[in-house]
């Protein structure tokens, strides 16, 4: 069963598209088969691997107000093992439209229920809101990765981040895990940026992963290329970044896929 991760934070400009698309690209750049849900109406998502927004036929709205099946609104990307369920700016409406709906919080469960073996990670770009999209993107996920930039005010508005994950436990998905903690946009030559990652460290503790997103003119040109850093430049500090991230999140996880190959082994030594 493929494990579901939201990367979220309700502060916009964390590098949290970045963090959702490059993370992805990356685990099925080692052969992962990986889905990337764009849950945020802004769609950049979408555009970073190469699909325009106003061309898709199927979206993460239709999914989600239940008016489509998720196996008909997954597109294939450049990247072999990398499959997009696109945004579009519909999405903009959805929380007015699913008030009404009985157990609303469980809408985006329900949706990739019935596709979610087939992929090794599902990743879901939030939006940077703290609203129903997101809340559906968290009870739909095993865990969550939290960017947090580099930066003087860090930290501020992660303490109501924490408590929506509290609440989500407490009444909607009891096994949410806070995947891990990712420091982006960091600036070695500046002492703030060392004391914003101590200051992280101290806070979080063994959740922030080692792995620092290093500020790179190669990631941030990507996007504007409709492709992954990886496949813009792979030489760059952003795609080693990167793929140090997922090595971090495989080893993390390691223990799922043991699970996997030793059922597929035990299945195979029946059969002889």
């Amino acid at each position: 069963m493929g494990k579901i991760i939201a990367v979220a934070n309700q502060k916009g400009g964390v590098g949290k598209t970045t963090t959702a698309v490059n993370l992805a690209a990356s685990l099925a750049a080692m052969e992962h088969p990986t889905l990337l849900l764009d849950f945020d109406p802004q769609a950049n998502g979408t555009s970073g691997v190469g699909i325009d927004p106003r061309e898709v036929e199927g979206s993460s709205y239709e999914i989600l107000i239940g008016t489509l099946p998720a196996e008909n609104a997954i597109v294939e990307t450049e990247s072999p093992y990398l499959s997009l369920i696109p945004s579009h700016i519909n999405l903009v409406g959805a929380e007015i439209e699913m008030v009404e709906f009985p157990d609303r919080e469980r809408m985006l469960s329900r949706a990739l229920a019935p596709i979610r073996d087939r992929y090794d990670f599902i990743i879901i770009d939030c939006p940077p809101s703290l609203g129903l999209l997101t809340l559906n993107a968290l009870t739909a996920s095993d865990s969550v990765i939290i960017p947090v930039q580099a930066e003087y005010f860090a930290l501020e508005g992660l303490g109501q981040l924490l408590n929506t994950i509290k609440l989500v436990r407490q009444h909607l998905n009891p096994a949410l895990d806070i995947e891990g903690v990712v420091l982006t946009m960091f600036d070695t030559r500046l002492r703030l940026a060392n004391q914003v990652a101590g200051e992280v460290r101290r806070y979080f503790g063994e959740k922030v992963f080692n792995t620092i997103v290093q500020r790179n003119v190669r990631l941030s040109e990507a996007p504007s290329f409709g492709r992954p850093v990886l496949l813009y430049d792979a030489t760059s500090t952003g795609s080693r970044n990167y793929i140090g991230l997922a090595r971090e999140v495989l080893r993390a996880n390691r223990h799922v896929f043991e699970t996997v190959e030793e059922d597929a082994s035990g299945q195979h030594g029946d059969h002889e």
